[in-house]
This record gives C-alpha cells, structure tokens and sequence, in this order.
C-alpha cells in the first residue's frame, strides 16, 4: 500500500529498472525536503516474452505501456524509463517532464576472452537484441554469426558465461548503473557503432495535467540532455521508422550550445548505411533533427524504410 500523499514511481521490475527508479527517487527526497516517494514495480509484455525478438513482438514500446497505464488510471504518478526504450509519439495527456545527466551513450563490448572487435575470432557468435547494434557489427565484420539475445543484463551475461556466445554488446551506461564495468571489454566508438536515440538518459514521463508531479522533477532536468535527446527524437520521428528498422542518432552539445547531430539508417544485414551529421544552435534542435531526417530520406532512406515496413 503506498501513502496517500507520496509520489508514486512506476518502474519495471529489472535489477536496472529498479536502480534507475530508486536514483530517480532519492533525488527527488534531496530536491525535496520531507517528499514521500515509493515505487510501484511492474512487469511488462516486453518483459515477460523473452523467446522472440523485439521486432517480433512490437517493438520497445512493449517496455512502457503498462507503466503508463498506471498513470492514466492514478495509481502512479511519475514513470521511469531508459530513454532508448520509449517511442517517437507519447500517447495523448503524456509528457516527457525531465531527463537526468546523460551517462557514457555508448555501446559496449562484452567477451570471453577478445579485448576489442577485431579480436573476435572469424565466425564468433555473437548475442544482441537490437537491429541497430546488428546492422552496423555486420557492416565491419560481415563474419559474425549474429544471435537474438533478450532478457535482463543478469540473464546475457549468464549465456556469454556459459559458453554460448563468444560476445554480446549491451548499453555501457546500464552496465556501469549496475557495478559492472568491470565486465567491458571494449567501448566501441559512435564512428563504430552510433547509440540509439536517447541512449544512457533516464527520463520522467508524467501526466501532462499532474502538476504536481511536473513541478517535482522540474528540479531533476538536465539541458544539455534534453536538448540533444529532443534532436534525436525529432529525427526517429521523422523517419517513421518502425521497431524493425536499424536507426541510431546520436547529438551532443558543446560550450557555445551549438549541437551536432549524426544519426544512421541502415540494412538490417549491414550491407548499407546511410548516415549523415548536422550542426546548430541548440535552440533548433527539433528542428535539425527534421532536416537531418530528411537528408538521409533523400539520400535512399525513404526506399529503404518503406521496404522493410513491408517485409
């Protein structure tokens, strides 16, 4: 039972999903003073259908549906989510209300026994969820045997540990969330492998008519990351592209808030990429992401999607 004036966390029940909650939470009682904050653990259909990929059963979205349905009916008020896994379009009456500090975007190597990628023996087997992560492996080494691998971290880790896999690529900033940095091998560089859009962010999602609860995180945004969150975004969204299309997009911002975009569209296979940059002011950041999005429409993109969206 939680009190009946605490700020209610909806949170997915994953050791990862659980710290970022439990972080979001002991910032709110620093920012504060005397604010009740419990959290409301959920499971998820992204949770609980392990043995087919994401593209297959709809894609991350599954992730966050539950939790906002807790928002929508009161029993929570504010949801948690890796900004990776949340979709282009909120559903009506939903806001993005704050994004902490990004942590490291970028994804990493994990290995029995190689020290990078190109270590990796010829035909290493190799375990990831995410057809971004797929598309740009194989575009480098076209070798690998690429295996869908889902679960929590505990659980990937687990079957690279037990001999089936000869790697697996997970999001550094969540293996450094759970203390185990120790376990990467490598950092493999957005040259290699571009992030996902919002990649290492937690956000807050809320009601849009929850004042309270969008006056409580208000404290707990950070800029930058909005801001370059906000740029990678607008390009996904743009391109329309569905959970069985490889997109990444990566933004950052320097000291004057000029903000640089990449962002990627790629074959699932790797054998194309097509991948472009923009730069601006910060205080265009939508507004690059659209006009990125359409130069890499323009440049095959468009063909591309259209295609897959069909398969």
């Amino acid at each position: 039972m939680t009190s009946s004036n605490a700020l209610v966390i909806a949170t997915r029940k994953s050791k990862l999903a659980l710290w970022q909650a439990e972080h979001v939470a002991a910032l709110l009682r620093k920012a504060h003073a005397g604010l009740s904050v419990e959290l409301l653990p959920m499971s998820t259909k992204g949770d609980r259908i392990l043995d087919r990929s994401l593209a297959a059963i709809g894609g991350k979205g599954l992730f966050i549906k539950e939790l906002e349905a807790a928002l929508e009916d009161g029993r929570a008020h504010l949801a948690v989510h890796s900004m990776k896994d949340v979709p282009g379009d909120l559903p009506a009456g939903m806001t993005l209300a704050a994004m902490l500090p990004r942590a490291d975007p970028r994804d990493a190597l994990i290995t029995r026994a190689a020290r990078e990628l190109g270590e990796l023996p010829r035909g290493a087997r190799l375990g990831t969820a995410s057809l971004r992560r797929r598309a740009q492996l194989l575009a480098i080494r076209p070798d690998l045997v690429i295996t869908t691998l889902r679960g929590n971290v505990e659980t990937r880790l687990k079957r690279l540990d037990d001999g089936e896999l000869d790697a697996i690529v997970l999001a550094a900033a969540g293996l450094t969330r759970l203390g185990l940095q120790s376990r990467i091998a490598a950092l493999l560089d957005p040259s290699v492998s571009l992030p996902a859009v919002g990649q290492g962010v937690i956000g807050i999602e809320c009601r849009s008519d929850d004042l309270r609860a969008r006056d409580a995180v208000r404290a707990l945004n950070d800029p930058a990351a909005h801001t370059a969150v906000s740029a990678e975004r607008a390009f996904a969204r743009r391109l329309g592209g569905s959970c069985q299309s490889p997109i990444a997009a990566f933004a950052e911002l320097d000291a004057q808030q000029r903000l640089t975009l990449r962002g990627l569209v790629a074959e699932p296979d790797g054998s194309r990429l097509i991948q472009d940059s923009i730069a601006g002011s910060a205080a265009q950041a939508e507004a690059l992401g659209d006009a990125l999005a359409e130069r890499v429409l323009t440049a095959g993109a468009g063909e591309l999607l259209e295609r897959l969206a069909r398969a």
